[in-house]
């Protein structure tokens, strides 16, 4: 909340343990959460820990762990990926952290939030990507761990803000990154940080 990635109860986090997807429940603000607060269910969607009612966007969420290697999920209504969303099909290359998400960070089709018809947009904007923006909605991202989904969708939200701030000067385009461009920053990131 301090991020300002989140408002009351909009967005939602997820991570997998083994068969089981530990999730936000449903309605309960983040300042009041509490960790027995946090629901359980299978793959299927089947409750199984906690007493609270799962989020809303449950079908998403288990979308991406059926069909992508993800063990933890982030979503959010961000304000500045929530307005690029309602004004591009993709967020323009404008900084080479666009490489950390797989590319140029697709905008999902509009669909009503919880259901089957969103998750299926959300899938096809994932394809080779860990996060994409969801028309009049938000974002989602994913990552080995609860730690990278965040950092993923902080770095997409910024690079959203970026993105505006850069195209509000009026008779100005941004500068995009080409194809090339990231494929050289992608290769980098794999050696980037600490290692083990």
């Amino acid at each position: 909340m301090t991020d300002g990635l989140v408002v009351g109860t909009s967005g939602n986090v997820s991570v997998r343990v083994g068969d089981t997807v530990l999730v936000t429940p449903s309605g309960v603000p983040y300042d009041r959460l509490a960790p027995e607060d946090v629901t359980g269910v299978d793959l299927d969607g089947r409750q199984v820990l906690g007493t609270l009612v799962p989020t809303s966007e449950l079908p998403m969420h288990l979308a991406v762990y059926r069909a992508t290697d993800a063990r933890a999920v982030v979503h959010t209504h961000a304000v500045h990926a929530t307005a690029v969303s309602l004004l591009v099909p993709e967020l323009p290359p404008v900084h080479y952290m666009t490489a950390a998400l797989g590319g140029p960070v697709r905008v999902a089709p509009y669909a009503a939030y919880g259901t089957e018809e969103l998750a299926r947009h959300v899938l096809d904007a994932l394809a080779d990507r860990t996060g994409c923006l969801l028309r009049n909605h938000g974002t989602l991202t994913y990552g080995t761990c609860l730690d990278q989904a965040y950092d993923r969708t902080a770095q997409l939200e910024w690079m959203c803000r970026l993105w505006l701030t850069a195209s509000s000067v009026p008779g100005r385009s941004p500068s995009l990154l080409t194809g090339e461009q990231l494929a050289e920053v992608a290769e980098r990131l794999g050696g980037y940080g600490q290692r083990p």
